[in-house]
């Protein structure tokens, strides 16, 4: 057990879970014991979390949303992957670099533009979505795909396969496990701005609408029973991306050691 104080140190599966639990109690104990008479208890928190569910609509506010944030990772993942396959083309990549460079604006101020070209409603917070994750998700498949080894490309030409099928073994094929890695990161941001997202279209309402409701008015137990929620389904979805790469890509997590 020392060894977890010490830098560098390899410890057992069995031994992180400890780490693991004794930090959650910790956790526990410092929330219920906190100072800070603001911060509501677990029980408040509980009890909003029961009432939001049963009286407010919770559930019913979490599926919309859930799906809205699918259909936005769906989109985006379609549409950054075909772009970021398409920088093997040099009459592609300034296109692709200058897209990436919109990582940097706020969608606040873009909200304006998309409403005017698209109108409201549920197609405005997708597209809001859709382009808030792509730019992340085109910036980081760019990365991986110009720091494939030249090595790879050579070794498949040594097989006499043509530049196509080159693309599809080595950038396509090649990078799958690391294109479901980048998924589950947007997956992860395209959570995190559905309340941003749905406080701008607030005509299909979400648990992002709800969050800002009770936010509003200061209603502190709820807030966090929401954000309980958030937190929860965003690591339920981390995982199922994870199960879908680990059964898609069986071979991405293997390395030398034997058994």
């Amino acid at each position: 057990m020392l060894g977890m104080f010490s830098p560098n140190r390899v410890v057992s599966p069995n031994a992180m879970k400890l780490i693991g639990l004794g930090w959650a109690v910790s956790f526990l104990l410092v929330w219920f014991f906190s100072p800070f008479q603001v911060l509501p208890r677990p029980g408040e928190v509980l009890s909003a979390l029961q009432r939001l569910w049963a009286e407010e609509g919770l559930s019913r506010e979490l599926w919309s949303s859930v799906l809205s944030n699918g259909e936005a990772l769906m989109i985006s993942t379609v549409l950054s992957l075909g772009l970021s396959y398409l920088t093997v083309l040099p009459v592609m990549r300034p296109v692709v670099a200058t897209l990436c460079k919109g990582r940097f604006l706020s969608l606040v101020g873009f909200s304006l533009v998309f409403t005017l070209l698209l109108g409201g409603g549920h197609i405005l917070k997708t597209s809001l979505l859709v382009f808030g994750m792509s730019v992340f998700y085109l910036t980081s498949m760019s990365s991986v795909i110009a720091a494939i080894p030249k090595g790879d490309f050579d070794h498949a030409r040594t097989l006499r396969m043509k530049e196509w099928r080159v693309v599809w073994e080595v950038v396509v094929r090649g990078t799958l496990d690391k294109a479901f890695e980048v998924m589950r990161q947007n997956a992860a941001i395209g959570w995190m701005m559905l309340t941003m997202v749905e406080g701008i279209s607030r005509s299909e309402g979400g648990i992002g609408v709800m969050l800002i409701d009770q936010n509003k008015y200061f209603h502190l137990p709820e807030v966090f029973a929401i954000q309980l929620v958030f937190v929860t389904v965003g690591l339920v979805q981390d995982y199922l991306i994870g199960l879908v790469r680990l059964a898609m890509c069986p071979y991405a997590d293997l390395t030398l050691e034997r058994t």
